[in-house]
């Protein structure tokens, strides 16, 4: 299992929309097309460090975190489950992006709570754990629980990933980890990039199926979904 592929469940915007674009340019990869891409004009030096880390997921927000599937459930089981998800009616949730530190790195993330948007996320998180391998003792460790709070550790032991739920908070990255000092002036400049798409309302719209073929990999989308308004 421990090269197992992995799946996880997003939110990432069509590969044709302004917002791919601009998530997948700074990241330098299109998790859409599997291509490398060159950076955008002015970013510093070591962009390609800065962005290290979420460029090996793509440009996404994460409904349902990667895992190895289940024994007994198939990649195909999986496709499916997501277009019966995806075809059954609920409200549609709709957000205004703004760009922001959270936990560190900077990403996109809605400007106020969405309770459409969290309804979303944990109706991904339980109906696809089927689909979830039992979590490893290492896969737990790796969460650092002994840092998680009392709840945060209830849903590692049942969900296999502590921000979910109440804990759930949507973001799109576009930086890896960085001290108070950069962060500040990076911030800025990806507000004005930002700024550049006029983008006020985003409609969480679709679902995405991203497959991560082994540990050296790359994420890459399999699968993409629209949803259905009621």
């Amino acid at each position: 299992m421990a090269n197992a592929p992995r799946y996880a469940i997003y939110y990432a915007p069509s590969s044709d929309s302004a917002l791919h674009r601009f998530g997948s340019t700074l990241l330098g990869y299109d998790a859409a097309s599997g291509d490398d891409l060159p950076f955008p004009d002015g970013v510093t030096p070591d962009w390609r460090e800065v962005t290290q880390d979420p460029r090996k997921y793509g440009f996404h927000a994460t409904l349902k975190a990667p895992t190895a599937l289940a024994e007994g459930r198939t990649e195909t089981g999986l496709l499916d489950a997501c277009g019966a998800f995806a075809g059954r009616a609920r409200r549609i949730p709709v957000i205004e992006p703004v760009v922001d530190a959270i936990s560190g790195f900077i990403a996109v993330i809605p400007g106020s709570r969405s309770d459409d948007l969290q309804q979303l996320a944990a109706d991904c998180v339980t109906e696809f754990d089927a689909f979830r391998a039992p979590l490893s003792a290492a896969d737990r460790a790796r969460r650092k629980p002994e840092r998680l709070t009392a709840r945060q550790c209830d849903h590692l032991d049942q969900w296999g990933y502590p921000y979910v739920m109440e804990e759930f908070r949507f973001h799109m990255t576009l930086t890896g980890r960085l001290s108070d000092e950069r962060r500040g002036p990076i911030v800025a400049q990806l507000r004005e990039r930002f700024a550049a798409i006029d983008l006020a309302r985003l409609p969480i719209d679709r679902i995405a199926l991203f497959k991560q073929a082994d540990s050296a990999s790359r994420f890459r989308i399999i699968g993409s979904w629209p949803l259905r308004a009621a």
